[in-house]
């Protein structure tokens, strides 16, 4: 395990810096060196550490949401409600529509088996977008018109509405029929979510001030232990109550901010940025390790023809769902661009189709890892190159 931590940290570190210095996001440089060291090429990870690739991947990205939640201000969040709320749900819902359509047409899929599909796709990644709107939040890009805070809300509902959309029609395909009553777990794991995490919010703040002696290394090991037990809590009552852990997470580090001194905020916002450096190369290398590269010969061109118009008709969705608001063309580009990479989430459940033993489960898996190698570096690299020139800086 310690040799395999060796290799994930070192050898991310060493292609990220490479990707850098030529130009690139550091992102590809990760995602490559964990294909690389995965099971698929050199399989030099040992097995206990992919076994729990998931769960390493999820610790990772609470530390860049504790982050973010220290970062974003709710009155900015008031400002873009309406288009958040529809970002929730509006681009997901027609990409999905795209591959209902395109996914029959190229790969002779049933119906179901495409809204499966679309489902799988259909989520943009957290990881790969809310560390680059919390890095926009701080350096002052596009924040009086709270174009980071719209979509980092947007993007983090739209994993809760398309997760529930895969589990419907998960069941749909094994042979289930589709009970509705699931639909009503997204209002209810949005809701529960925010509420807890803001309860557990108000004790922490009551805690520290009932302790004002701990330092902020003490205080930073508190949230990460309320956080991962948020996550656990999500885990517990999965089948029971629906519970969003990561919405619950960064719902308890925005009441943090509301309440703490401002100087206490930045000090625990740039300590956890600073354990942001190590958590992403854990995070994306464990998601390159999920890339079989044997796969991308099973939809190849096809695969990228479908991708491709099912992101402009996404894109589309994103465009409805913010016109009407204050942003300028170029603004409404760059929400477009943030909302085209994919990584996570398409690795966490690209491969359960699969797992089940669903006919179709081959195809979407290499339909989802062919999503992951040409949108997650493209999205990233058309953020990272283009916020200077279509956002305003801020004072």
């Amino acid at each position: 395990m310690l040799t395999s931590l060796a290799y994930v940290f070192l050898g991310g570190l060493l292609l990220a810096l490479l990707s850098e210095r030529i130009g690139l996001p550091r992102i590809i440089g990760m995602l490559l060196a964990g294909v690389v060291l995965g099971p698929f090429m050199l399989n030099l990870l040992d097995a206990s550490l992919l076994e729990h690739s998931t769960s390493w991947r999820q610790m990772a990205l609470v530390i860049i949401l504790i982050k973010a939640g220290l970062t974003i201000n709710l009155k900015d969040l008031k400002q873009v409600g309406r288009p958040a709320l529809l970002m929730s749900f509006l681009p997901a819902s027609f990409e999905l529509l795209a591959y209902i359509f395109l996914a029959p047409l190229l790969f002779g899929m049933s119906t179901i088996d495409a809204a499966l599909l679309g489902s799988v796709m259909a989520a943009v990644s957290p990881a790969v977008v809310v560390p680059r709107m919390v890095y926009l939040i701080d350096k002052g890009y596009g924040i009086k018109k709270s174009i980071p805070q719209l979509i980092l809300a947007g993007a983090s509902l739209d994993d809760i509405v398309v997760i529930v959309l895969f589990t419907s029609f998960l069941s749909m395909a094994s042979g289930g029929s589709l009970n509705l009553f699931q639909f009503l777990n997204i209002p209810l794991s949005i809701v529960l979510g925010v509420l807890l995490g803001a309860f557990i919010g108000f004790v922490a703040i009551h805690f520290f001030k009932q302790v004002p002696t701990l330092h902020l290394a003490q205080k930073m090991i508190i949230l990460l232990g309320l956080a991962f037990m948020l996550l656990a809590l999500e885990s517990w009552l999965k089948g029971r109550i629906a519970l969003s852990g990561l919405l619950a997470v960064m719902s308890m580090a925005a009441v943090i901010k509301i309440k703490s001194p401002k100087e206490d905020t930045m000090l625990l916002a740039d300590s956890f940025g600073t354990i942001w450096i190590a958590a992403e190369l854990l995070l994306f290398v464990l998601v390159g390790t999920a890339v079989d590269i044997r796969y991308l010969g099973n939809a190849g061109l096809p695969a990228v023809l479908m991708i491709l118009p099912a992101l402009v008709i996404r894109s589309l969705g994103v465009l409805i769902s913010i016109s009407g608001s204050h942003l300028n063309k170029k603004e409404k580009l760059f929400v477009v661009l943030a909302y085209l990479p994919k990584a996570t989430v398409q690795a966490a459940i690209g491969t359960i189709p699969l797992a089940t033993g669903l006919e179709s489960g081959k195809m979407i898996l290499s339909v989802a890892v062919i999503g992951i190698v040409l949108t997650a570096p493209l999205g990233a690299l058309l953020m990272d190159t283009n916020y200077a020139t279509l956002l305003t800086k801020d004072n």
